[in-house]
């Protein structure tokens, strides 16, 4: 089931979205905290975003950006603003489409079905992660925290990428030295530590003390999550 966030700021016309797309087999939900749509972006996970540009505390566009940071996930623009100018700056700030108000429920179905066979024909995959409000996105191999967003080596994100994937228990030195490199090749057991190393201290310049815990002659496991918030 694909699941589809509204952002929208007339809660009447979120309703009327959200009840029609549920009918269609649509799981959604409407954003509650203007100030932190982000944050409910995250923890929704949506396969696509139908977001309005007039908005209290930040405008569609910003929140587009922000969504961008860390997602392609689809965006699509619903106005009454659907002059040339806010067309072309929702395209250039990251949405899919845009569809001006008042719409038809019939055509909004339509622009969605299309958007999400198009997205998703080749691959149903979240593009993010997300552990302690520390955020990995799989797009760009980029790591986001409090705003702040650092780019990571190819070895630094797989890394982490194994850890969310077993997030809460121990990864062996053993797995995670086979994943990052061809079993036919030979790697000093040290390559790993040094990689760890690097990747630990990336963290701690974003602000993000103890994430990756060492477990004595067994692996690595992420820190409880109230560590890193």
């Amino acid at each position: 089931m694909y699941k589809i966030l509204i952002v929208e700021d007339d809660n009447t016309i979120s309703e009327q979205i959200g009840k029609y797309l549920n009918k269609w087999g649509y799981e959604t939900a409407y954003a509650e905290d203007f100030e932190n749509i982000l944050q409910q972006f995250i923890s929704f996970e949506p396969q696509l975003v139908l977001l309005d540009i007039g908005l209290p505390f930040y405008n569609g566009y910003y929140w587009c950006s922000e969504i961008r940071k860390i997602s392609q996930v689809p965006v699509v623009f619903i106005s009454s603003a659907s002059d040339n100018m806010n067309i072309v700056m929702a395209m250039n700030m990251g949405g899919d489409d845009f569809i001006m108000k008042p719409f038809d429920l019939e055509v909004l179905l339509a622009k969605v079905q299309a958007i999400l066979r198009r997205t998703y024909s080749f691959q149903k995959q979240s593009s993010v992660m997300e552990y302690g409000n520390v955020i990995l996105s799989l797009t760009d191999m980029s790591l986001l925290y409090q705003g702040t967003r650092v780019e990571l080596s190819k070895n630094e994100f797989r890394i982490l990428q194994i850890l969310y994937e077993h997030a809460g228990n121990t990864v062996s030195r053993e797995n995670i030295m086979k994943r990052l490199w061809d079993n036919e090749c030979f790697v000093d057991d040290n390559t790993l530590t040094v990689n760890m190393n690097r990747l630990r201290k990336k963290l701690d310049e974003m602000g993000i003390h103890d994430f990756i815990l060492t477990k004595k002659g067994v692996g690595y496991q992420l820190a409880a999550k109230d560590s890193s918030e």
